[in-house]
């Protein structure tokens, strides 16, 4: 097995690895709260078995396209009152993750199934008008019609998620 430096590593694989950091962080805070983290997959087969408070892992939804989409999580609690779809984008230098924030924000809004959606976004990389764009978008409920009056989108920073998280899940 060869061992590759960080200079090995391709920007895309860079990338995919800080996600996944992004992805532990709220793996990390939802187990300290007594959720139990399951993949929807195996979740959806018996879901019975894994208690009141789930953090699902990959989570399908049918995107604005028609096209299967997933998001990295949906934390469920009966104790709580909380059904919330989170997703997670790190955008460590520029790219095209933040180009795709509208087609993110338009799948929020009408496409996840979920009255409550939380975009964590961090990296420090993406555009300062894209991520203003997009916690605009969702602070004033920007194209959410009248008949989706329950729907609410949050952006969150990583530090803003981790407060809120630390409120919610007492």
């Amino acid at each position: 097995m060869t061992n590759l430096s960080s200079n090995d590593i391709t920007q895309g694989g860079l990338a995919n690895r800080s996600g996944r950091v992004l992805e532990a962080t709220v793996v990390s805070l939802f187990t300290q709260h007594n959720f139990n983290e399951v993949p929807f997959r195996k979740w959806s087969k018996s879901p019975d078995n894994f208690g009141d408070d789930i953090l699902l892992r990959d989570v399908p939804y049918t995107s604005i396209y028609g096209h299967n989409g997933k998001t990295e999580f949906l934390a469920r609690s009966k104790r709580l009152s909380l059904d919330v779809r989170i997703e997670c984008k790190w955008q460590q230098s520029s790219g095209s993750v933040d180009e795709k924030f509208p087609y993110l924000y338009l799948n929020c809004i009408f496409a996840m199934p979920e009255d409550f959606i939380i975009i964590v976004l961090d990296g420090g990389g993406a555009k300062p008008a894209a991520v203003a764009w997009l916690k605009n978008a969702a602070t004033t409920r920007h194209l959410i019609p009248e008949e989706k009056t329950h729907k609410k989108v949050l952006v969150f920073t990583l530090v803003e998620f981790i407060t809120w998280a630390n409120r919610a899940l007492r």
